[in-house]
């Protein structure tokens, strides 16, 4: 991933590079100017020279960690462990050997920095996670990755997409000046048309009105496509640090807001809380335009690069920035936030448990619970970073530096990942019920979920696709109810639990529910049927004392053999359905009567109506 995007600008107040010199000073210097390219050759030299000493390798290590060389990195860090090093120098060539793949020498090294500081809060979130690889890699695959058509032979990275437009950053621009950290032209910031139909990308081109001779990227816009907020440099602002010894300038990243006029960005401005000490970038607008999300290291951050925010005004101005705690942000670097169209922030984190370099998290700030790797593809051993996603289109993207150097991917959702969200209300009044049962079950019956619903009503559950589910709902005082859903094509799929409240009318000798009525020539339990009979499971629930007779009838047609002994079966389906439900075998007992109690005595005069009233249960109190 690229540094420029998160810590000092810099430029030369004069070229003159002391390339003669055998001495460390030489490439230290190159080095303290962020020089990189430069500083490794000057490093390499003074090895050729038979210079060996381990603070040379180190250094050289370094530069090329800063170049994103994890291998020529790993190279010159091992040859600096021929002696003891400093317990930060074990962290960073842990960090390294998880780059390249090799976790079980990297978590040896890890070892030896938690020995050295077992306080440090990376050392308690090491030993906290042992398994850690085992875990991500069990994931379930959320997302397919494709390299975008578009990538270059340079770095592009931090795309985003509004309307049918992709924008990035790229460092394609030949005619750019040359930055000496990794020896690639500034950043620009470009743009392409998504063909929606044809799945394809316009050639990139320059953004009009936003690249300086300066970096600049990425970008994030307001849904209404009027306001831009974008990284650059402090050097626009002329806000920068001299060193006179070292005759260069240090600058900052900044964020800068553009107001669109008819397609052209105008009234190009610095936001309030840039500073000159401090680095303030990665720019990402909430929905509603009313939130801003950045990464900083700021004073008040709690360890490099944190992620932060501040409200947006209606008229413009901006809150004070406020830090987003330690469930997202850690003692090393969080960067590359972006907040989703329903609230989740994704972002991409060196402190928090991942496979290797960043790794992008997601968190949901309502729920307020622990950041959750995205797992495989997502994420590599390598830097991931800058994702984005659109929920409505089940697309977004992400860079990596997976393939040797920074490029675009776009991100498809999995289909086989959809969402079951139960809404339980009140029946006759429309109101929500909170703190309801609401039960998962598969095809087989197995539970796979249980939760209360929120003060919304609502429950939520990841389901897979292509699946069935059956999901029961139950509250004190109201007839449960059974819901099939089957959940396709990684959508969302509502579920309204509209539940009865429980009304029975109760005399000293029987409790009289609304009619349970059979089908004609049925003995099976009807969803009416149902219904009524779980307001008497509620009931009996609520006294284990109380004993039932269920009395089971039929109209007059049929034999009045034939007759009662579809009764019988009817008062024996009545009473296994109460028992399946729950109710003890010992409160619950039944008989068939035939035609032998007509309700209403027409015989052959009778109309469906009649007939329909006619098959019933009765449930009368033995005790």
């Amino acid at each position: 991933m690229k540094k420029y995007t998160t810590i000092l600008f810099f430029v030369f107040s004069s070229m003159a590079i002391l390339a003669q010199s055998k001495q460390t000073k030489s490439a230290d210097n190159l080095f303290d100017r962020y020089d990189y390219v430069k500083a490794a050759n000057a490093y390499k030299l003074l090895v050729e020279k038979g210079n060996n000493d381990s603070y040379v390798l180190k250094q050289l290590g370094a530069c090329y960690y800063y170049m994103n060389n994890t291998t020529e990195a790993e190279k010159w860090y091992a040859q600096a462990f021929t002696s003891k090093q400093d317990a930060d120098t074990y962290y960073r060539y842990a960090q390294l050997l998880k780059s390249n793949g090799k976790y079980a020498e990297a978590d040896r090294q890890m070892k030896v920095f938690a020995a050295m500081k077992p306080n440090d809060p990376r050392a308690i979130e090491f030993i906290k996670n042992p398994d850690y690889l085992s875990k991500i890699s069990a994931q379930e695959k959320l997302f397919d990755l494709n390299k975008l058509e578009f990538n270059s032979d340079k770095s592009d990275f931090g795309a985003i997409q509004y309307n049918n437009v992709v924008y990035f950053a790229s460092s394609r621009n030949e005619s750019r000046k040359i930055y000496g950290w990794n020896n690639e032209p500034f950043l620009d910031l470009y743009q392409s048309n998504f063909d929606e139909q044809g799945a394809t990308y316009s050639k990139p081109t320059l953004m009009s009105g936003l690249n300086s001779v300066y970096h600049e990227g990425p970008l994030t816009m307001t849904r209404d496509g009027k306001i831009v907020y974008f990284s650059s440099e402090s050097f626009n602002e002329k806000m920068f640090e001299k060193n006179k010894a070292r005759k260069v300038k240090y600058g900052q990243v900044n964020l800068f807001k553009a107001s669109n006029d008819n397609g052209i960005w105008i009234n190009i401005m610095p936001l309030p809380f840039n500073g000159k000490t401090y680095s303030v970038s990665n720019p990402s607008i909430s929905k509603d335009g009313s939130t801003l999300y950045f990464a900083s290291n700021m004073p008040g951050s709690i360890g490099g690069l944190d992620i932060w925010k501040a409200s947006v005004n209606t008229d413009g101005s901006f809150g004070t920035p406020v830090n987003l705690g330690d469930k997202v942000n850690t003692t090393e670097d969080e960067s590359f936030p972006f907040i989703s169209d329903e609230g989740v922030l994704y972002f991409s984190s060196k402190g928090l448990t991942g496979l290797g370099g960043f790794d992008v998290f997601s968190f949901s700030p309502d729920k307020m619970q622990l950041a959750n790797n995205l797992g495989k593809p997502v994420n590599s051993e390598k830097d991931d970073f800058a994702f984005t996603f659109n929920k409505k289109d089940k697309k977004g993207y992400i860079s990596s530096n997976r393939s040797g150097r920074d490029q675009i991917y776009s991100s498809v959702v999995v289909i086989g990942n959809g969402q079951i969200r139960a809404i339980v209300s009140n029946s006759v009044d429309g109101n929500v019920l909170d703190n309801a049962r609401v039960a998962i079950f598969d095809a087989d019956k197995k539970q796979l979920d249980r939760q209360l619903s929120n003060p919304k009503g609502e429950v939520i559950y990841s389901a897979k696709n292509d699946r069935s589910y059956v999901v029961e709902v139950g509250k004190d005082g109201y007839v449960s109810k059974s819901l099939p859903v089957t959940v396709i094509n990684g959508g969302e799929f509502v579920v309204e639990a509209k539940l009865d409240p429980i009304n029975v009318v109760v005399t000293e000798s029987e409790i009289i529910l609304n009619p349970i009525y059979f089908d004609y020539d049925k003995s099976d339990i009807t969803t009416l049927a149902a219904t009524e009979l779980d307001k008497l499971v509620y009931m009996m629930s609520q006294n284990s004392s109380l004993k039932i007779y269920v009395k089971s009838h039929t109209d007059s047609r049929g034999t009045d053999d034939y007759n009662m002994k579809l009764s019988e079966r009817r008062a024996e389906s009545t009473v296994n359905y109460l028992v399946y439900k729950g109710v003890s075998p010992k409160n619950i007992s039944g008989k068939g009567f035939g035609e032998s109690e007509l309700k209403i005595d027409c015989h052959s005069k009778c109309s469906d109506e009649d007939h329909a009233v006619n098959r019933r249960s009765e449930f009368m109190i033995i005790k």
